[in-house]
């Protein structure tokens, strides 16, 4: 007689992760969602970059973070980006943070790449953390304890030059294991 049984898990059409992974990007497949992701935001949504691709000369010597949702603990898709790199000794620079879209309400992801970001690069000797901040965001960035330190328009769009208060970004010595957010406080 057959029988047929039913999968182990099934999971509902509208299942969302409870789980996310913050980490330096350490493998091909999240590097290039982090990419994907990049000119789905930047190229796409905001029209930037004339809409094509926002991969620049920085890419080469940067460090790209990833937010990734967990499907039974494993990392699962890329949701988050930025990049970080040393402009010179001391001197280090964050930029294009991307959430999904559909993850932009979620509280935590864009937040908690910024705290890995500036707290990974002063684990490698940053004394200076900036980044050039879209306008809608500098808020978020002085809830963190960023604050401006001049402001201009990049890419036809109006940016803050912010600096990172480094005192309250401890050194973070394991960036690919980065930090877990675990729940999904979606807001």
């Amino acid at each position: 007689m057959l029988t047929t049984t039913a999968p182990l898990c099934e999971l509902q059409p509208d299942y969302r992760p409870r789980q996310f992974r913050v980490q330096w990007a350490s493998d091909p497949w999240m590097q290039r969602q982090a990419h994907a992701l990049r000119r789905q935001v930047f190229c796409r949504e905001q029209g930037l970059f004339g809409g094509v691709d926002d991969a620049d000369e920085i890419d080469a010597g940067a460090h790209s973070l990833v937010a990734l949702s967990c499907l039974a603990g494993e990392a699962d898709e890329a949701i988050g980006t930025v990049r970080i790199h040393a402009a010179a000794p001391g001197l280090w620079w964050g930029s294009r943070l991307a959430v999904r879209e559909d993850w932009r309400t979620h509280r935590g992801l864009g937040s908690t790449l910024i705290r890995l970001a500036v707290s990974s690069a002063h684990a490698l000797g940053c004394e200076t953390f900036l980044a050039h901040v879209q306008a809608q965001n500098v808020e978020l960035f002085q809830r963190l304890h960023w604050a401006v330190r001049d402001e201009m328009e990049l890419h036809g769009r109006p940016h803050a030059l912010m600096q990172a208060d480094l005192a309250h970004y401890p050194p973070c010595r394991t960036p690919y294991a980065g930090y877990v957010i675990a729940d999904g406080g979606r807001g």
